[in-house]
């Protein structure tokens, strides 16, 4: 008995021994899952590049920043209608009866709102906010709260202050009804297996509030509040636009200033104010902003001429151009005259025999059907989506295709996309003549990666970086011949990418001798960058050298400032003297530039020419190619 008792116990030891347990699930901490502390994701390559930029330090301390709002929203107050002590009163008022602050530290203090004290932005004002705060989300071992996954952007959004809106719903927990409390997590792009990021998120997804659901782990420390549904789950995706969750619980406490003091204040961040102070504008001048949209530091300009003079607010989008009008409108202004241009055919060709002083333009107009826009075939499928087309109709040519009638029902549910108009009169410009304008704003399209809060920066290679760098370059082309000579030429970025500051800098200075770096008024933002970068293929990036890294202004985001990333160079435009240099357009094409100063010079390239024969008289001549093959005054 005792021996088949041992055998028992022997077999029971050896049966424990082979059978694979199930590990046992970790215990989750919830305070370090349910909670906001983001760390941001970069292509290697890009993180490499301006950890040599900044340092590893410094670097860790922008990526930390950038991942989260300022701690204060900056107005510019519109001095034209009222006064910053106006404003303060009237928006102390509104912000109390809505509850704000809802800090009791900030109450206490009674300073929540406050006037800038840099020298001549007193019109500017700060409202604080507070943050980050951490939250209660209601976390129990055997029942995690209900949550809801939103988009990236839609995250960012919330940061800034905004509610969560339909579109920007991923995922929701189920039988979640209206009026219910969820904690709002987001979901990030990761890594891909053919070496991109998405999200392998399908929308509507059913959150069980386990580890088995989608992005469990990635979610950890990516929670940015807790909010009401206004809504249930089936709504949230039913609906095609509102409020599906309204946020009343904040990591971060921004007021909205949504529709309040039209007319009267205009947010903005403080660097694209200083911006429209360095350009130094007077009354009476006649100013271009060559990419103005959405027309914030254009009304700053104006406001500082006191409306007057002329300024051309220039965008290549149509209902870019339509917004700037109606900001314009809104403000009050009259000097700002809008034209729809493309920044890299800002200057007029001279070959055209028609030229006269002001800018060539043409007027088209888009204007909005009474059926919120809907054409003909639009309205065909929406009356008939199943008609079959006659002999007549075919004759005639009024038969919509049911290809047709898919593609505009789309278009109805989806909107209507970036190249179609909201209907308005916007004016096409041809360009404008040399030496046109006393002062010249270029606040060049970038890689934005000085903008906050952002949550991830993995899709920015140095590849599209540099095709950043190389498109600015041909942008500042055109700005430079528009400066007349003893004008002023601002350039600004809101970006952290040293190649779309200081090496355009250290370009325009190479390029254009009569250029020369000018001391900026109010002087707020740190030094730029001094050295440069040798990339692997050999192209070695200059930036600044010591002496003018004081003469730009860099506003980084990890300093007490609490700005954006931004940068901005002034350039005083001496005179254009007659010049012979041999440039680059950014890449790998090399040019000729001829030219008496007066802004038509010549750009020759390798692929206009056949032959041009230089001589310094001594019998060596070097013959670069004859002939011309075709304008030879074609801008590049």
């Amino acid at each position: 008995m005792k021996k088949k008792r041992d055998f028992l116990k022997t077999l029971h030891r050896t049966l424990v021994t082979l059978i694979p347990h199930k590990p046992s699930t970790p215990k989750m901490d919830p305070s370090e899952r349910y909670r906001f502390n983001p760390k941001l994701r970069w292509n290697s390559q890009v993180e490499d590049y301006l950890v040599k930029a900044y340092g590893a330090d410094h670097f860790a301390r922008i990526s930390m920043s950038l991942t989260r709002p300022s701690c204060y929203s900056c107005i510019r107050v519109n001095t034209l209608r009222t006064t910053s002590d106006t404003v303060i009163e009237k928006l102390s008022s509104i912000l109390h009866e809505k509850g704000w602050p809802n800090d009791p530290d900030v109450s206490v203090k009674n300073c929540f709102i406050s006037k800038c004290e840099i020298p001549n932005l007193g019109y500017v004002v700060f409202v604080r906010g507070s943050g980050p705060h951490t939250i209660d989300y209601g976390y129990e071992e055997e029942n995690p709260p209900k949550e809801v996954i939103v988009s990236r952007k839609c995250a960012e959004a919330v940061l800034r202050g905004a509610h969560v809106y339909v579109p920007g719903v991923l995922a929701c927990s189920a039988h979640v009804e209206k009026g219910e409390q969820v904690a709002v997590s987001v979901a990030l792009e990761q890594p891909r297996t053919d070496g991109g990021w998405g999200v392998g998120l399908t929308r509507g997804i059913v959150l069980q509030g386990s580890q088995s659901d989608p992005y469990f782990s990635e979610r950890s420390g990516l929670y940015i509040g807790q909010a009401t549904t206004m809504m249930s789950r089936s709504g949230m995706f039913r609906a095609t636009e509102g409020v599906a969750l309204d946020m009343h619980n904040r990591v971060f406490n921004l007021p909205s200033f949504y529709d309040l003091l039209e007319g009267e204040i205009f947010l903005q961040n403080l660097p694209s104010i200083i911006t429209a102070h360095a350009l130094d504008p007077q009354e009476g001048d006649k100013v271009l902003d060559m990419c103005a949209a959405p027309g914030g530091k254009t009304t700053a300009i104006a406001i500082l001429m006191k409306d007057t003079g002329e300024i051309i607010a220039a965008d290549r989008s149509h209902n870019k151009v339509l917004g700037i009008q109606k900001l314009a409108a809104e403000l009050g202004l009259k000097c700002i005259t809008t034209y729809k241009l493309d920044a890299l055919k800002s200057v007029e060709q001279i070959n055209n025999p028609d030229s006269q002083d002001a800018p060539q333009c043409e007027k088209t107009e888009n204007t909005q059907m009474p059926d919120s826009s809907i054409s003909g075939n639009e309205k065909l499928a929406i009356t008939a989506p199943d008609k079959v087309a006659t002999v007549e109709q075919l004759r005639n040519e009024n038969y919509t295709s049911k290809a047709e009638l898919r593609k505009n029902n789309r278009r109805m549910r989806n909107g209507p996309g970036r190249n179609h108009t909201v209907g308005g009169r916007v004016e096409k410009s041809k360009g404008f003549l040399p030496n046109s304008f006393d002062r010249v704003l270029l606040d060049a399209p970038c890689s934005a990666l000085g903008l906050r809060p952002r949550l991830f920066a993995g899709e920015d290679t140095m590849e599209s970086l540099r095709a950043h760098a190389k498109y600015q370059r041909r942008m500042f082309d055109q700005a430079v011949q528009l400066v007349r000579p003893g004008g002023i030429l601002v350039y600004s970025t809101c970006t952290i990418n040293p190649g779309e500051n200081e090496a355009l800098v250290r370009y325009a200075l190479d390029t254009y001798k009569f250029l020369s770096l000018a001391s900026q008024h109010p002087t707020v933002g740190g030094p730029g960058l001094i050295g440069g970068f040798q990339f692997a293929d050999g192209y070695k990036e200059e930036w600044l050298r010591p002496g003018e890294e004081h003469l730009v202004q860099r506003f980084d985001p990890s300093s007490e400032l609490d700005t954006i990333g931004f940068f901005i160079a002034k350039f005083n435009v001496g005179p254009k003297g007659r010049r012979q240099s041999s440039f680059t357009n950014g890449g790998d094409d090399h040019y000729l530039q001829m030219g008496d100063g007066d802004g038509d010079d010549s750009l020759i390239g390798a692929d206009d020419m056949d032959a041009l024969q230089m001589s310094d008289g001594d019998g060596d001549d070097l013959q670069i190619g004859y002939g011309f093959h075709g304008d030879p005054r074609r801008r590049r």
